[in-house]
């Protein structure tokens, strides 16, 4: 499933998620609201873009995660999500 357009805030998240980071870093590095980040993450998620990962680092559980508890794991960029920020890059 490709996604054409991405959000500022979608794009501001990918930026972040390079190296995989936590929630609460992706909260303190943005300084989106939890809303704000929790659908963003769906979404890029969603289109694969977005790797779910537990919180040691160890395991991916994408896309077997529970989103009502979406602040408890870790995030990285997928391959297919560092692509598309380049194309998006200033």
């Amino acid at each position: 499933m490709k996604k054409e357009k991405l959000s500022l805030s979608e794009r501001t998240i990918l930026r972040e998620l390079i190296y995989p980071e936590t929630f609460a870093n992706i909260e303190t590095e943005t300084g989106y609201t939890f809303g704000t980040i929790r659908d963003d993450l769906m979404k890029l998620i969603n289109h694969g873009y977005v790797e779910v990962f537990d919180q040691d680092l160890e395991t991916s559980v994408s896309p077997f995660y529970d989103s009502d508890n979406i602040d408890k794991f870790c995030f990285k960029a997928t391959k297919n999500g560092l692509t598309s920020i380049q194309r998006h890059a200033v």
